[in-house]
């Protein structure tokens, strides 16, 4: 190990370090939306979670490497530290290996003070080979064009006839400051996917922290809002992150019109990635980012078991959650509003 990397101290964030941590993975390249200081007072204020975000320094009081860390403790869906829960991608970044090697282990010797079943590393590529992994997530990522026709063009043919659909419908988007509206149409969606739903809230509080770079998105029909989509910005990169219909959106095409919109905003607002965010191997939602052109990236995620003997299941297509998925998608609406939090909040 060479002599920076003996002299480095690895500190825990504080507010007056925010700044600081965010002008560092502006300039990474493989830093992601996901790896913000913000993220921090999000988990801590919408989910109540203890988050750990990591950081080395050197001697001078530079920062040469940030890990971002929390923890998810629950009877339902164990008990976890998470670099990132809620987030597509984590992970240590840093200005080189030893550095990574450090904070990782930093993290390893958290998880086993807290007495976690295991840490959880969501990552883009692979760099323990000795750990466990999980290969179940896959990212679909692309780059676009400053030309919103040229990016119309470039979708399969199948898929753009969907959005000339829409087109045709009449359906309109615009942004809406309002984030409450976004939110109304994807818990309907969520909630017929059996899936519980995030808090009001928590889309409120990743408002009120990302600004700008966190913006609601709604297609409507005439007078009737039937699709939404919250986007996440990262210097030239678009991230629609929860989306979702109204059972009239399917009919009307309105979901392909609305990731339409999305990509057509954000060429022309400068983003020259767009990022479909992570799917499961096997699922609708895969198939349907293939149908847009986009060819699945493998995400890794990996494990250091600390009192777990295997690698947590904690995902939808696990045998063991099949009933209370049927059950969950009869729910009525306001019902599954009210109660999806509690779980959500967990489920990480």
């Amino acid at each position: 190990m060479n002599n920076l990397a003996t002299s480095v101290h690895i500190r825990q964030l504080s507010a007056k370090d925010m700044t600081r941590w965010d002008a560092f993975i502006e300039q990474q390249l493989n830093a992601t939306f996901f790896h913000r200081a913000g993220w921090k007072t999000v988990l801590e204020q919408s989910f109540g979670h203890t988050a750990y975000y990591l950081f080395a320094e050197s001697a001078q009081g530079d920062i040469l490497g940030i890990l971002p860390l929390a923890h998810i403790k629950s009877r339902l869906f164990g008990n976890t530290l998470i670099s990132t829960p809620f987030c597509v991608y984590g992970g240590s970044i840093a200005i080189s290996n030893e550095i990574v090697q450090q904070l990782d282990a930093a993290a390893c010797h958290l998880a086993e003070e807290l007495q976690v079943d295991c840490l959880e590393l969501r990552q883009r590529s692979f760099c323990h080979t000795d750990w466990p992994s999980k290969n179940l997530y896959v990212t679909f990522r692309k780059p676009i064009d400053a030309d919103p026709e040229k990016n119309l063009l470039a979708i399969p043919r199948k898929q753009r006839a969907m959005v000339r659909k829409g087109i045709q419908a009449g359906l309109v988007s615009c942004f809406d400051d309002d984030i409450d509206t976004a939110h109304q149409v994807y818990s309907e969606s969520v909630r017929n996917l059996g899936t519980p739903v995030f808090s009001k809230r928590y889309f409120r509080i990743l408002k009120n922290v990302f600004k700008k770079d966190c913006e609601a998105l709604t297609v409507r029909h005439g007078d009737t809002v039937v699709a939404g989509v919250v986007n996440f910005y990262f210097r030239d990169e678009v991230l629609p992150y929860y989306g979702g219909g109204t059972t009239a959106s399917r009919e009307l095409k309105a979901n392909d019109f609305m990731y339409w919109e999305v990509m057509r905003n954000a060429s022309e607002r400068g983003c020259r990635l767009f990022d479909f965010g992570r799917s499961k191997q096997g699922t609708g939602s895969f198939d349907f980012k293939r149908n847009w052109g986009f060819e699945p990236e493998p995400i890794n995620y990996e494990y250091h078991l600390v009192k777990a003997k295997q690698i947590p299941d904690v995902n939808p297509l696990n045998p063991k959650y099949r009933l209370f998925i049927a059950a969950w998608k009869r729910l009525p609406l306001p019902v599954s509003r009210l109660i999806g939090p509690l779980l959500s909040r967990n489920l990480g």
